[in-house]
């Protein structure tokens, strides 16, 4: 069983996803509501997966990619946002994330995805 760490700031969108995740047989091991607790987090429990939001305070998803995969370098994080522009995208494949899912989304492609790790 995946263990998955769910990253967003909104806690409504969290919920979503580990319903979703959680039915589909991953186990959500934690959430974080911002990229420095995500850092802080992902050190501590080591999740398989991530899925990070890339709009968010403190610190965004690519900044809290890019302290991740210092730590890790063969981490697997997949960003879910609504910022689907191009430019966002190739900057977070560039910093190393595995995927890049738009809100809103479809479960079955989130599944689909996330199970292709």
């Amino acid at each position: 069983m995946k263990r998955v760490l769910i990253v967003d700031d909104s806690a409504f969108m969290r919920m979503s996803l580990r319903t979703m995740l959680e039915k589909n047989g991953f186990q959500v091991i934690d959430e974080a509501e911002n990229g420095s607790v995500a850092v802080i987090k992902y050190k501590e429990l080591k999740p398989d997966i991530v899925t990070m939001d890339i709009t968010m305070p403190e610190m965004d998803g690519i900044q809290a990619l890019k302290e991740i995969r210092k730590f890790d370098s063969n981490c697997k994080v997949i960003i879910i946002s609504a910022m689907g522009q191009e430019s966002y995208v190739r900057e977070a494949v560039m910093s190393g994330a595995k995927g890049f899912v738009v809100k809103p989304f479809k479960e079955d492609y989130i599944i689909q995805t996330l199970s292709k790790l």
